[in-house]
């Protein structure tokens, strides 16, 4: 695996693709591509998260290991989309950035939506869900100490979580409906998404109520052993 050696370019990088980088291709593909060419923004996305990913570890021997521990957080991801009603994407997704970092964190999120939706459906709202996924991941690792440290405001994290994935969805809606932003149409979406936006946050804390502890007990257990 490629180690990026230099710290400015690091820095950069996860400056860059999360904030920049996959919000613009996100919205360029709902506004300015044919929606037949939907699977190369998001295959763009995957592979800027890759980077992403690569900018967050500096020895070839550590980004392995925690490769292989990513790929096994987004198969669990993957399987939890099949699950009704209630599921635990967004729990697991920032399960990963709080202990393996945020760059694991947006890369599960990113890979876990463009992957299912191989089976639930690609579309323009791949990327705007490769987008809110990453970015709940992120800041999974952002705000790790305080999540690891504080079971309430892991639970809040979660609740704000769903709501802001909901909300980045509905700027895809808008962006589709309207062919263009309307913030009247936005407030529209947004009321009327009110009962999937409250799915969203119940399924965040409620796995994260479940899932945190014991699978934070076995990453932690896992990166000592393994050096990660």
């Amino acid at each position: 695996m490629t180690v990026i050696k230099s710290p400015g370019l690091r820095r950069t990088i996860k400056v860059a693709v999360p904030f920049v980088l996959v919000p613009m291709l996100a919205i360029a593909g709902s506004m300015a591509f044919d929606r037949k060419r939907h699977i190369i923004i998001s295959l763009a996305i995957a592979v800027l998260a890759l980077l992403l990913f690569t900018a967050g570890f500096e020895k070839r021997s550590t980004g392995t290991r925690r490769m292989v521990i990513t790929a096994v957080m987004t198969a669990l991801c993957f399987a939890g989309r099949f699950i009704p009603f209630l599921k635990p994407i967004s729990a697991l997704t920032i399960i990963t950035g709080m202990y393996l970092g945020g760059e694991a964190g947006f890369l599960v999120g990113a890979l876990t939506a463009v992957l299912s939706n191989f089976y639930f459906g690609q579309g323009p709202w791949t990327a705007f869900q490769m987008l809110a996924w990453g970015m709940i991941g992120l800041f999974g690792g952002v705000l790790s100490p305080l999540l690891r440290k504080n079971r309430m405001f892991l639970l809040g994290y979660g609740l704000i979580a769903g709501l802001m994935y909901s909300f980045t969805m509905d700027i895809w809606t808008v962006l589709w409906y309207a062919e263009g932003f309307s913030i009247k149409l936005y407030l529209s979406a947004l009321v009327t998404a009110i009962p999937y936006t409250a799915s969203y946050a119940v399924s965040n804390v409620l796995f994260l109520a479940l899932l945190a502890k014991p699978f934070g007990e076995k990453l932690e257990r896992i990166k000592i052993k393994y050096g990660v």
